[in-house]
């Protein structure tokens, strides 16, 4: 038990703390009430014992003006007189820390009392650094400028590249003739790109098709194993046939390489679309029959198309197909010179090719044909320069 003097000491330092508690909790709860943002920019920063005698209109007791000393009305103010009133330091806490010297009937009044100024100061103090908050949030939005009820903004939409998309439209047509699309690898062997084509080593054919080797590996001791980027698609014609019996009825898309000098008619790289066909009784009608197919659904209708003999190592007989000229419609104009233009090459398989990959040239013929991606999206589209489609300009490709 406490000594009685002790006792009164205690219980006055209770009641004081408990009064200033009291008083500091109105002064809260009424900077509490304030959330206009205007208003709250005007007491903004100002010494809360100031602000608690404009907005309660009466001057504050001593022991607000004590335990609000230096403290400014904002956020960390806030934050601070918190901690001064009910922090582990505090007055507050050390009347619960003395509540033991108590009688029964003073520690139930005097716990209840203190408990109920803490959650009466708590939740005001809580609000005014939400209104603050807020405050700072709308000045900032303000400061950006940013009106969020703008609709956002759309990035724009890639599509296609012409290249593409004619091998698409090309592939579509085909598909729907009964043929599948094959593929095969860019990096080649000298056997695939030329001698099984009917074109070996010492044929003068190969000097049109000069293209890159791969540097350590052209000068092999057997030239058919030589390595070099394909100089057309037909290559995957050979490998399809080497695993696949007749019937067949192919497409084959990609890039091939020759070292042709950049030109408005010529890039070191460029796209090729190959087509094979290996069945019985195939004759060279059937071959201008697909093509013609091709052309009309390609170009339109009322295209005229006109088959030219030529030669090719792998297939005998050989032609270059031409089509009416859209301009003049076979007349002739600035455009063609003669009315024509040619699209693509083609002809019956020759029959070595045939028997290299163990077909017999007998009872399976067959036709091939290729054609420039490039070109055709020159006809097309009236393009007067094929290196517009790798200058990576978004103006011009955008319009396609």
């Amino acid at each position: 038990m406490v000594s009685s003097d002790k006792s009164k000491k205690l219980q006055k330092d209770i009641d004081s703390a408990l009064k200033q508690a009291e008083e500091v909790t109105e002064v809260v709860k009424k900077i509490s009430e304030v959330k206009d943002s205007d208003d709250l920019k005007k007491i903004e920063g100002i010494e809360i014992s100031e602000v608690a005698k404009k907005l309660l209109g009466t001057e504050v007791s001593a022991a607000v003006k004590e335990i609000t000393k230096g403290l400014s009305l904002n956020t960390e103010g806030i934050e601070e007189l918190r901690t001064k009133l009910v922090g582990r330091k505090s007055a507050i806490t050390g009347v619960l820390r003395h509540i033991k010297d108590l009688d029964q009937i003073k520690k139930k009044i005097v716990g209840q009392k203190t408990n109920q100024i803490k959650s009466q100061f708590e939740q005001p103090t809580k609000q005014i650094i939400s209104n603050f908050s807020s405050l700072k949030l709308e000045e900032k939005l303000k400061e950006t400028a940013f009106d969020f009820t703008l609709p956002g903004k759309i990035p724009p939409i890639g599509n296609k590249h012409l290249v593409t998309q004619i091998i698409d439209e090309v592939a579509q047509i085909f598909v729907g003739l009964g043929y599948q699309v094959a593929e095969g690898p860019e990096v080649e062997l000298d056997y695939y790109n030329f001698t099984a084509l009917n074109t070996p080593a010492d044929h003068p054919a190969r000097s049109l098709q000069d293209t890159f080797y791969l540097e350590g590996v052209k000068d092999t001791e057997n030239p058919e194993e030589a390595v070099l980027l394909r100089t057309h698609t037909s290559p995957v014609q050979i490998r399809v046939m080497e695993k696949r019996k007749p019937p067949l009825y192919i497409i084959a898309p990609g890039k091939a390489f020759r070292r042709d000098v950049a030109d408005p008619s010529h890039t070191p790289m460029f796209h090729q679309i190959e087509g094979l066909a290996v069945d019985k009784d195939l004759s060279f009608g059937d071959l201008k029959g697909t093509l013609e197919v091709f052309v009309k659904q390609l170009f339109g209708e009322d295209r005229a198309v006109r088959f030219r003999p030529h030669f090719f190592p792998f297939t005998e007989p050989s032609a270059e197909v031409d089509v009416s000229c859209a301009l003049c419609m076979g007349e002739g104009c600035r455009l063609c010179g003669s009315g024509w233009l040619e699209i693509l090459g083609c002809g019956m398989v020759d029959p070595n090719v045939l028997e290299e990959v163990g077909v017999d040239s007998e009872e399976y013929g067959g036709f091939a044909f290729g054609m420039g991606v490039e070109r055709i999206a020159v006809l097309k589209h009236g393009l007067d320069d094929i290196r517009r489609l790798y200058d990576n300009d978004v103006r011009f490709l955008e319009q396609f």
